[in-house]
């Protein structure tokens, strides 16, 4: 692990003569959810993870949290490392940090890959997520992970994996309560700033979802997919929200597909 400047501990995986793929995880979790994705990417990309301010290892935000700081923490970032354009995956909050990110420097994104990440929500999904957050507020990270965790994972896999999805309860745990309920703010309220936005995307996408994911679901997905011209949708079946952890092949088979179409890249 390394820290940079700004704070953000990183590691890069990979030859140093092949193109750049950086992976931001979502709320609550850290840089290490990507293991299993870096260990595949590797073999051919040079790949960037990352601790989102607040998150693992790095440290705590500048500023109160938005997408827009965010998104300058990966500039800066991406400056100091000498890295002039990527490829930029991103998960649930971090699917937003990224299409944010490709408003904000479209220079400087080769392809965007959107995974399990939320959109314009219909009222009562609105709802709940307020709820969330304000639930949060009052107890912390603990207020909410076990009904979190009930969404994320399919019920076979919390029978059959409790060491992965224990691993992952203490890392949400270990959380700063503020800084936990600003992601969880930013969650719920930064999606309004990617719909419709004044600097459209315009850089290659996949968006990809599960079928049974009740926050991210696949009706978001093709919103997402819809508003960027060009864009792919994969919609994975039977998964909830972490099935890229539950199952890593069933991502990395259409990412690798995907990243072998844009030019550059191959």
């Amino acid at each position: 692990m390394k820290r940079s400047r700004n704070g953000t501990a990183y590691e890069l995986s990979g030859r140093k003569d092949l193109p750049i793929v950086t992976l931001i995880h979502g709320l609550g979790v850290k840089r290490e959810l990507w293991h299993d994705h870096v260990e595949v990417l590797s073999r051919r990309y040079r790949v960037l993870t990352y601790d989102l301010y607040g998150h693992g290892q790095s440290t705590r935000p500048p500023d109160t949290l938005s997408l827009a700081v965010f998104s300058q923490q990966l500039r800066e970032l991406l400056d100091e490392l000498d890295i002039e354009h990527s490829v930029i995956a991103g998960f649930s909050l971090g699917g937003m940090i990224n299409r944010r990110f490709a408003m904000d420097y479209p220079s400087r994104v080769s392809a965007l890959i959107v995974l399990n990440s939320p959109h314009e929500r219909k009222p009562d999904e609105q709802k709940l997520v307020e709820q969330r957050v304000s639930q949060t507020a009052q107890g912390g990270p603990a207020a909410t992970i076990e009904t979190s965790l009930e969404r994320w994972f399919t019920e076979e896999f919390r029978s059959s994996r409790v060491d992965v999805v224990s691993e992952i309860r203490a890392w949400v745990l270990a959380n700063d309560p503020v800084i936990y309920t600003q992601c969880r703010q930013v969650l719920a309220r930064g999606v309004r700033e990617l719909v419709h936005p004044e600097s459209p995307i315009t850089a290659p996408t996949l968006v990809m979802t599960c079928e049974n994911d009740s926050g991210s679901t696949p009706e978001m997905a093709r919103a997402i997919a819809a508003g960027i011209p060009g864009a792919q949708t994969v919609i994975v079946p039977q998964l909830q929200h972490l099935g890229l952890t539950e199952k890593p092949v069933l991502f990395l088979e259409p990412m690798l597909r995907f990243l072998d179409t844009i030019p550059g890249l191959s």
